[in-house]
């Protein structure tokens, strides 16, 4: 029993730590942008998957509220469904302090697409870490992964999303779509806590 509690602890340890969050170097220019409040987009894929087939990048921006009201938002699995582009639902099958299994449903026109994550949220360091659930049914994804991370800054919090994937849709046709989500999803953080701090 013990041993089969170190085995899980040591693979949740590998799964979180291979996802280590570095600061990533901003231009002169995109610092520029991001202090005037803009959200910056770097094609930079968070590292803890096959890079090389996956797509997403890393968006970056300044929410103007208090870094435990941004993780509040984070962690609200549930409503998750008002921050993600297409997120139609969301539902929280399995929790506890290390882990959150939530089911996501996307709606695309018609269709409603089904999909499993693991959150992996650290609060002590303002990282939440996510990835697909390939022990659950996943209609559109082959595999996703990335983290948030949140980090005080003087006029707030700076607010990091990182996202890789790989759809079974071809590259082309989801690689703008993923990008473009990168940035509304941190936008629609950004007002929800700012709304509520």
């Amino acid at each position: 029993m013990k041993r089969g509690v170190l085995c899980l602890l040591l693979a949740l340890t590998l799964v979180t730590s291979s996802i280590t969050h570095a600061a990533i170097p901003l231009s002169t220019e995109q610092q520029r942008r991001l202090d005037a409040g803009e959200i910056v987009l770097l094609d930079v894929l968070p590292a803890g998957g096959d890079t090389e087939r996956s797509h997403g990048g890393t968006a970056i921006g300044l929410v103007q509220a208090p870094t435990a009201t941004v993780w509040k938002v984070l962690v609200d699995y549930p409503r998750h469904s008002g921050l993600y582009p297409h997120v139609v639902g969301a539902e929280v099958l399995e929790a506890d302090a290390t882990r959150a299994l939530v089911r996501y449903a996307v709606g695309v026109g018609p269709f409603s697409f089904g999909f499993h994550v693991n959150n992996f949220p650290e609060e002590s360091r303002g990282r939440l870490v996510w990835r697909l659930a390939h022990d659950r049914p996943n209609d559109l994804f082959r595999d996703s992964w990335g983290y948030w991370q949140v980090e005080p800054q003087a006029r707030g919090a700076i607010v990091t999303y990182a996202m890789a994937a790989r759809t079974v849709l071809p590259a082309f046709v989801t690689r703008d779509a993923e990008r473009d989500g990168l940035v509304e999803a941190l936008r629609a953080v950004r007002t929800r806590a700012e709304r509520t701090r």
